[in-house]
């Protein structure tokens, strides 16, 4: 899963920051766990030192978080979404 072509929508393309997305991409790509579901949720939140980051998906369940330090931080809900051809990041509100 996610090893097909990547797209972004526009939310994401003008509301987060190009670092973020990459991480993002980068998150899903080293997940330690047997098997993908085909939607990772993240969950953006800033904070008093940078960027916080939760990364789940429901079957199989995982959660990982993690503190980025940046001065351009973001609140939204990030979905990853395979669909066996291809990949697409959005922003909740355009799912």
């Amino acid at each position: 899963m996610f090893e097909n072509q990547k797209f972004l929508t526009s939310g994401v393309q003008n509301e987060i920051p190009s670092w973020l997305i990459d991480l993002v991409w980068c998150m899903v790509f080293s997940m330690k766990t047997e098997h993908k579901d085909y939607l990772q949720v993240f969950t953006l939140t800033k904070t008093p030192t940078g960027q916080h980051i939760v990364h789940e998906q429901e079957q199989p369940l995982y959660r990982y978080e993690l503190d980025v330090p940046c001065d351009d931080a973001v609140n939204a809900k990030v979905f990853v979404i395979d669909d066996s051809t291809h990949s697409t990041m959005l922003l909740a509100e355009e799912y």
